[in-house]
């Protein structure tokens, strides 16, 4: 499989607001977590791939949403599922 040089999925990047201060699904199930990840099409906060539940994965999953940024404090990166591929953020 050949990685693009670039996200091709920038367009479904979206001015979006966070759905919880940490991982909307743990917290509605008593769950734990390890770092947060936020949906950049929809805001869903959800765990990391390093928590035992793997909720950003998950919903990229079931919603075919391809990119979430890290919701960790001084982070500045994001990652798509589909093109496997970590970025800086786009724009201001």
């Amino acid at each position: 499989m050949t990685v693009p040089a670039t996200c091709l999925h920038l367009d479904q990047i979206r001015d979006v607001v966070p759905s919880a201060d940490g991982c909307e699904d743990c917290l509605r199930t008593g769950g734990r977590w390890v770092h947060l990840r936020e949906c950049m099409t929809c805001g869903h906060v959800g765990c990391c791939d390093s928590s035992p539940n793997r909720h950003a994965s998950l919903h990229a999953g079931t919603s075919g949403h391809p990119i979430i940024r890290s919701f960790e404090p001084g982070e500045n990166w994001m990652w798509c599922y589909i093109d496997q591929i970590a970025f800086a953020p786009v724009g201001p």
